[in-house]
């Protein structure tokens, strides 16, 4: 009984990993946003530009850019403030609120170099994710 245990055990211990790479590999090719050799263009390191025009930028990541740069010119209070206006006119960005709003934490400590004084902008936008955006750029 027990030889038959490890023989069963050892099988099940050398296939076991080969069915699950297969059926991963299988399962990742599947997927919608594979694309197919056609659909897509390989821009190796050494060209200097993309054959193709990028893409425009999501609403969000715009809005992001946006508030960083704003922050850099004029202090993080004003952008908190209009990221609070633009998540208010527009409910699609309120997912993406947090994440802009951590990005402004860490970027008001790189810009005041101390987290005591850029944690004396935060507000209660996208509830304490500035906070934690200064605490985690300590």
């Amino acid at each position: 009984m027990n030889s038959a245990a490890r023989h069963i055990g050892r099988t099940l211990a050398l296939v076991l990993p080969v069915v699950l790479v297969l059926s991963g590999t299988l399962a990742v090719t599947r997927v919608p946003w594979a694309s197919t050799a056609t659909d897509s263009q390989v821009l190796t390191a050494s060209s200097g530009t993309a054959a193709t025009k990028a893409s425009p930028r999501a609403p969000e990541e715009a809005l992001r850019r946006r508030l960083l740069v704003e922050l850099q010119k004029e202090d993080p209070g004003v952008a908190l403030t209009h990221l609070q206006e633009a998540t208010t006119k527009r409910p699609s960005l309120a997912k993406h609120c947090v994440s802009i709003a951590r990005d402004l934490g860490r970027a008001a400590v790189a810009k005041y170099g101390a987290a005591h004084r850029a944690q004396a902008y935060s507000r209660p936008v996208c509830d304490t994710s500035f906070a934690t955006g200064v605490a985690a750029a300590q």
